[in-house]
């Protein structure tokens, strides 16, 4: 398997940014919300695809529960998200598919998946879809702060410019 040094150069930008971030979170019922990783998540799967994305989310995760500031709601909470926003661009080139690919990937699906892991190997007794609002609530503020950088990077022509570098071959 061939790799992209420039997108593992970025994917570990995301990853120490999203990490760094990772203090700031919101607390929305039983669940501490992190809008920076749904930020990563949407510009990781608009500038470097699903796999690497969802890599990004895996790794993120990861850290923040070895460092003690995550939990395993992460997990699935934002690798669903990341992989299905890198698909929904790859395949229609839109931004609000994968905005709206974040939104459902995380604040429903990724939610729901969330149980067997509250339940089973976390030991919480909770509703199937439990996770869902607060999920939302986070995926949605993140969305729109990526929504809100990428508007500013097509605008200011940045957009294309950085898609083309990290598309470039080494």
């Amino acid at each position: 398997m061939k790799f992209n040094v420039k997108k593992l150069v970025v994917s570990g930008m995301l990853t120490a940014l999203a990490v760094a971030l990772s203090t700031f979170s919101v607390p929305i019922g039983a669940s501490k919300c992190f809008p920076i990783q749904h930020m990563v998540n949407v510009m990781a799967g608009v500038f470097l695809g699903p796999v690497y994305g969802m890599a990004i989310a895996f790794c993120t995760s990861l850290i923040r529960n070895l460092m003690g500031t995550g939990s395993l709601l992460a997990f699935p909470g934002s690798m669903v998200g990341a992989l299905l926003c890198g698909l929904a661009y790859r395949w229609t080139g839109k931004l609000t598919a994968a905005y709206a690919a974040e939104i459902i990937g995380t604040g429903i699906i990724g939610a729901t998946l969330c149980y067997p892991v509250a339940a089973i190997l976390m030991g919480k007794e909770v509703a199937l879809f439990f996770y869902v609002a607060p999920f939302l609530m986070s995926t949605l503020c993140g969305t729109a702060i990526a929504a809100i950088l990428i508007g500013v990077l097509c605008r200011s022509g940045a957009f294309g410019y950085l898609k083309r570098q990290v598309a470039a071959k080494e």
